[in-house]
């Protein structure tokens, strides 16, 4: 499928058929690359608070905070909260469209802790005056998250389901009614990577064919979900999924997008995945377990998704203990 559009660069290309997203806590960022949503997590909030020019966020905040009676764990919660909705806050007076604030990792296996705090972070949202329809609650794709995510969703709280590595993951969030999923393209690359000691490039990275066969089995069904690529390693996987409902990119692949002037044409397109001989797949919570379980992959890349931003949150309840 060509694209005719003569003297635009590859982000202006891409954007004339997927949504794209920043995945970054950097407001300059967003400023300069105009994208529609942005997507933050706790590794990103954790660095951005240690940037000078984002101090002002936190000093607000604490001052703010400071007079609520909690103290402890209790107090820290409370100011990371609102801290990330500050950011969050700042994203939505950049962006036009939607910004992804993370739940605790921690709560990753807690349907009912998942819940409380979606609520608490929607609450603060709304407070300040943000309709919940510009905010999704990002939420590990695990089993627990999913059951999570269906409760909100039919409160009318919206989803996206990040650390997600398989299509046992998509089919169960489609399912499960969820807003939007992101599938990690890089990650799933970097295990097929190490695993079998060889590069991939283009259509055969596996990263780019696991998003690009959730997004066909959508397509194919009818699903309403949307599917957000994230986590990318290179450029050749963005064009490779040009045409995905949306793309979460770096700054740094936002500007090697913006710089080239190379061909970048659709590769993803609802009218082909229709009329692709796809088999429907029945999905219940023994078989969600076992195949996740049978996918070393999703298994270990999953759980290592859940420890690494369980790690950083704990980094930033540090930081603001020590400042409080």
């Amino acid at each position: 499928m060509s694209n005719s559009k003569a003297g635009l660069n590859q982000l202006e290309l891409l954007k004339s058929f997927t949504t794209v997203v920043a995945d970054t806590g950097d407001f300059e960022t967003m400023r300069q690359f105009h994208p529609q949503d942005a997507t933050t997590n706790p590794s990103l909030i954790y660095q951005a608070t240690q940037k000078p020019e984002y101090r002002y966020l936190l000093d607000k905040v604490i001052a703010d905070r400071r007079c609520t009676g909690l103290s402890g764990k209790a107090q820290i919660d409370d100011v990371i909260d609102h801290v990330l909705v500050a950011f969050g806050l700042e994203i939505l007076a950049i962006v036009p469209g939607r910004v992804s604030t993370e739940t605790d990792a921690r709560l990753s296996f807690d349907t009912a802790g998942t819940i409380d705090k979606a609520h608490q972070l929607i609450s603060i949202y709304e407070k300040n005056g943000i309709s919940r329809d510009r905010v999704l609650i990002k939420i590990a794709s695990t089993w627990e998250g999913i059951r999570a995510a269906e409760v909100l969703e039919k409160e009318g709280i919206h989803c996206n389901l990040t650390l997600l590595f398989s299509l046992t993951q998509a089919i169960a969030c489609a399912e499960a009614g969820v807003q939007l999923i992101s599938p990690f393209v890089g990650r799933i690359y970097d295990w097929f990577k190490a695993t079998n000691k060889r590069d991939y490039v283009g259509a055969e990275d596996p990263g780019v064919q696991s998003v690009t066969t959730i997004y066909n089995y959508y397509k194919k069904f009818g699903y309403r979900t949307e599917v957000m690529g994230a986590s990318f390693r290179n450029t050749g996987e963005i064009i490779e999924l040009a045409g995905c409902d949306l793309l979460t990119i770096s700054p740094d692949l936002l500007g090697k997008l913006d710089t080239s002037c190379e061909p970048l044409v659709r590769k993803l397109d609802p009218e082909v995945a229709r009329s692709l001989a796809i088999e429907k797949i029945s999905l219940d919570e023994k078989t969600f377990r076992y195949w996740i379980n049978d996918d070393a992959m999703a298994t270990e890349k999953t759980a290592e998704g859940i420890r690494k931003f369980a790690v950083d949150i704990i980094k930033l309840e540090k930081f603001i203990g020590g400042l409080l």
